[in-house]
């Protein structure tokens, strides 16, 4: 599977989860900290104001491992959100801000 293909699918199953951040706030900073973590993990962060784009083959390799771990424990998304979810969309939010694919068709 390419980089694209791997970025592409979990925009696709998340990027509406945004439109939750109007009225679920909780969300919104739940996924806020995600982002913080992901970077930090990656090695993205800094203590400027705009931090770095995380690695984008770094990104992929997570994105891979953590969609691998979820389906090995037959996790199915919630209609509210939990870890994975938080996580998801914190990974679609990094994909989209820094470009690392073509906006959505459709």
């Amino acid at each position: 599977m390419s980089m694209s293909c791997v970025l592409t699918k979990v925009c696709s199953g998340f990027e509406q989860r945004f439109a939750e951040f109007a009225f679920e706030p909780g969300f919104a900073a739940a996924v806020d900290q995600h982002v913080a973590e992901i970077r930090a993990r990656l090695g993205a962060s800094s203590s400027g104001l705009e931090p770095p784009a995380p690695d984008r083959a770094a990104l992929v390799d997570y994105a891979l491992g953590f969609t691998d771990g979820l389906a090995e424990t037959g996790w199915r998304e919630p209609v509210a959100y939990d870890y994975a979810v938080c996580r998801l969309t914190a990974l679609t939010w990094l994909v989209r801000r820094h470009h690392f694919v073509g906006p959505r068709s459709g």
